[in-house]
Parts: structure tokens; sequence; C-alpha cells
């Protein structure tokens, strides 16, 4: 992406792509209301049970039942956001990274982490937005947010990403695209 852009780049490994939305038209899981509804019944038994299941073992071993299906809303936005065009699209990933430059941003898939490097296949660009297009980035919220208002919460792939992204950004507001 630093030769195809001709800038500096921060890559960023995102974390669970499973992820709730709160935007008019959708469920909580991303799929469009309305449609599937057979299959979305049956998923509903299914997690139900799943949800009985999981609260008596809670239960059973002192704990609380708590809410092991809950997403955590991370996609906001008005009915027809922009931001749905890249939520989509990260709900198939199954490695995504996040590529951000001063002017471009894109979501490159590597494909799962289970297989052998060599067996891999090549990294693909899923997503990608340049300048006036591009959706501006807040790395101390770790959000993208677009000109309808719509915004995407990205979530990391754990601490080592969190301590990735701390040599690049420092408070309130300074990026250092080449590290510190």
């Amino acid at each position: 992406m630093r030769d195809r852009w001709r800038e500096p780049v921060i890559v960023l490994r995102l974390g669970d792509t499973d992820v709730g939305f709160d935007v008019p038209g959708r469920r909580r899981d991303g799929t469009v209301e309305g449609k599937r509804l057979v299959r979305r019944f049956f998923g509903n038994v299914l997690r139900g049970i799943g949800t009985a299941v999981f609260a008596v073992f809670a239960l059973a071993n002192g704990g609380a039942p708590g809410r092991p299906f809950q997403r955590e809303v991370r996609v906001s936005g008005p009915a027809n956001a922009m931001v749905l065009d890249l939520a989509d699209r990260l709900r198939s990933l199954s490695g995504p990274w996040l590529v951000c430059s001063p002017s471009s941003l894109a979501v490159v898939d590597t494909g799962t982490t289970f297989t052998d490097p060599a067996d891999a296949p090549p990294p693909r660009i899923v997503w990608e937005a340049r300048q006036p297009q591009a959706p501006a980035l807040n790395f101390p919220r770790r959000t993208l947010t677009w000109p309808d208002g719509s915004a995407f919460r990205f979530p990391l792939h754990g601490r080592p990403e969190e301590q990735h992204l701390r040599k690049y950004f420092e408070p309130p507001a300074t990026v250092h695209w080449n590290g510190r």
C-alpha cells in the first residue's frame, strides 16, 4: 500500500468483526430487516437454547448468567448510511487489517491466521477510500466517521496492536506517520 499510495502508512490488525449495528433498517447483527425470516426464526430458537444452556452452566458453577451472544454496537448511523459499505464487507473477512495514510484508508484481508504462511492466499484489498471521499479517522476513539454522520468504531486485535498504535499516535492529536 505504501508503494501504491506513495505515502507513509500505519497498518493495524482489526479484532472481532462480529459487531453490533445501530442503523435503521438493520437488525443488531447487521442483516437487513424483513429478509430471510424463516432462517432468522430457527436461528433465534437455537440462540435461545444456547443461552439457556449457558445460563444453567454458569449458575451451576456459581457465576452470573450474563448474555453470551451480545454484540457490542460499533456501527451507527442513519438509514442507508455510508458506513454500511465497509461494515458489510468486514462481516465475511477472516484476517482484516486497516491501512491508514494521510490521505487514504483501506481494509486488506490476509485470510485466516491458522494456515501456514506458505499456504496463505495473497492479501487482497477489500475496501479503499481516498480523500475527499475517505471517512475522518480518529485514533484516540478508534473511529471512522463519514460525512453523513455514520460511524464505525474499529476494534483492534488486542494489546499488541494498541502498543503498535502508540508508536505512531501521541495525544491529543499528533500522528507520526513515520513513527517516533
